[in-house]
């Protein structure tokens, strides 16, 4: 009786020109805000979830279609957020940006076989730049690779070009996000002259004085950081107390948010991070969000987070995704998608500084294409100095490009032994 009832009213609606209300348009969102990790992933799933209300209660939806957001927490722990996605794909999931390496490492094949892409922005795997061997996986504007390639190129535009006999050290955390830029700095080493040298924090990386007492025997010129959560708060203090130059420390755009410096006080002024966007909340954007979000008592947290290099970051991740769902409805023709017609979204998607500005956050990221063959985006990044008087982060340069040389040939040589391990056929991309 109910599924004669349901056709009958489909058949009126039709008779009376009414068309049957769109489905939902789920993102689930793959976050973190217990453990140790949750004073770096609660601003980041706020901002996400505020971009996606922002979006339905300004907006009316995407294109008149209500997004659902559908939030699971992981703890940052692959286990759980691989059950995060097991639970979540039958809720007509379109796109998995999981917010950790570890978990998007165990999603490839997954989301792969199951044919829903994923969106490892600025994180995962680098190898998945290459859209031939990795046709579901997307992580755009950046790649880990591309920002140790960015802060060498900083490093070199620092000291003349030539860091000959230098030595460089990397403190990073002991797992596979960590682990990630190691070759690449290995190779830029062979080019460079530079001499490398690696320090393996374990988690959660609360104890560091026995790798910066290395560090102040060492005496490295510079130190690099590929760090998360408590980890990077507890970098800067230590290397704050052993009175490493603060302008001679920079980290990956994971260890350069607020929560990574104020802890230290004065002592972190002048640390440096790598940026994938412009921090701060000088945009017309932020006016639309505290309007039909944060005053209007929608908000994911208390508000307070707004503005952060963390937030920002989230709701970033939150614009790509509805931009390449916006994308896809144009190529297909409907507002009806799937996780397929997302992946065409996101291949087909281009940023544009014009982009941007209509969207109110004007020069906020670099410009980008993405194309069957690259998923990675344009490589690009800026670098940003704290200012702890100001208790903010200032962008000190313009974007800075990657050593392609370098970068595409690892992608091109990690990219055909996956596909090689795991009996692969490239396609072909005209």
């Amino acid at each position: 009786m109910r599924l004669k009832t349901t056709l009958a009213t489909a058949a009126i609606a039709t008779v009376m020109g009414v068309a049957p209300a769109m489905a939902d348009l789920v993102f689930p969102g793959l976050s973190y805000r217990t453990g140790p990790y949750a004073p770096n992933g609660i601003p980041f799933a706020d901002g996400y979830a505020d971009y996606m209300t922002l979006i339905n209660e300004r907006d009316g939806g995407l294109e008149g279609v209500k997004i659902k957001l559908i939030e699971c927490e992981t703890g940052y722990n692959t286990e759980k957020g691989v059950e995060c996605y097991e639970s979540t794909k039958g809720e007509g999931s379109l796109i998995y940006q999981p917010l950790s390496t570890g978990i998007t490492y165990q999603l490839i094949p997954k989301a792969t076989a199951d044919n829903i892409p994923v969106h490892s922005m600025g994180y995962g795997r680098t190898s998945a730049a290459d859209g031939t061997v990795f046709p579901w996986i997307f992580n755009y504007p950046a790649t880990y690779w591309d920002g140790a390639s960015i802060a060498i190129n900083h490093i070199l535009d620092l000291e003349g070009g030539n860091i000959n006999g230098k030595k460089i050290s990397l403190v990073y955390h002991n797992s596979a996000y960590g682990k990630e830029p190691i070759r690449t700095l290995e190779e830029l080493g062979k080019k460079h002259g530079y001499q490398l040298t690696l320090y393996p924090v374990d988690h959660p990386g609360q104890e560091q004085k026995a790798t910066w007492l290395q560090i102040r025997r060492d005496r490295p010129d510079y130190v690099l950081m590929w760090g998360w959560g408590v980890m990077n708060s507890v970098a800067v203090q230590e290397a704050a107390n052993i009175r490493f130059p603060m302008d001679h420390f920079i980290g990956v755009w994971w260890s350069g948010s607020e929560n990574d410096v104020l802890p230290a006080g004065d002592g972190a002024n002048g640390y440096k991070a790598l940026a994938l966007a412009n921090p701060g909340s000088d945009y017309p954007i932020y006016a639309d969000l505290k309007k039909y979000v944060h005053d209007a008592g929608k908000a994911a947290g208390d508000g307070s987070h707004a503005g952060e290099v963390l937030y920002n970051r989230g709701m970033y991740a939150a614009l790509l995704a509805v931009e390449a769902a916006r994308k896809a409805m144009e190529i297909h023709n409907t507002k009806d998608l799937t996780p397929a017609m997302i992946r065409d979204g996101m291949e087909a998607l281009e940023i544009t500084n014009e982009t941007m500005t209509n969207l109110g956050l004007p020069d906020f990221g670099p410009e980008f294409k993405v194309t069957c063959a690259n998923h990675g985006g344009s490589g690009l990044g800026k670098v940003q100095q704290w200012d702890a008087s100001a208790k903010e982060w200032k962008v000190i340069t313009d974007w800075i490009a990657a050593d392609r040389e370098v970068i595409d040939a690892l992608i091109k040589e990690d990219a055909e032994a996956y596909a090689k391990e795991n009996n692969i056929t490239p396609r072909t991309c005209e």
